[in-house]
């Protein structure tokens, strides 16, 4: 497994996706599946996995009124 960083005192702990992208890269390494190792070390990265993304509004440019 990769190493991690240590976490702060006081800080949250990790978001249940990246311990499921952890689990889910060491079961790839252990049954020699690379493509689930892979998923595993991508979804650990996600930025889905910090909580809800913010939509911007569509400005008039994108919608122009006919």
């Amino acid at each position: 497994m990769r190493p991690t960083k240590p976490s702060a005192p006081g800080s949250a702990p990790a978001s249940t996706d990246a311990v499921k992208g952890s689990v889910k890269e060491a079961i790839g390494k252990l049954i020699g599946d690379r493509q689930v190792e892979a998923e595993g070390r991508s979804q650990q990265e996600s930025p889905l996995s910090d909580g809800p993304t913010k939509t911007r509004p569509k400005s008039d440019k994108t919608n122009p009124k006919p």
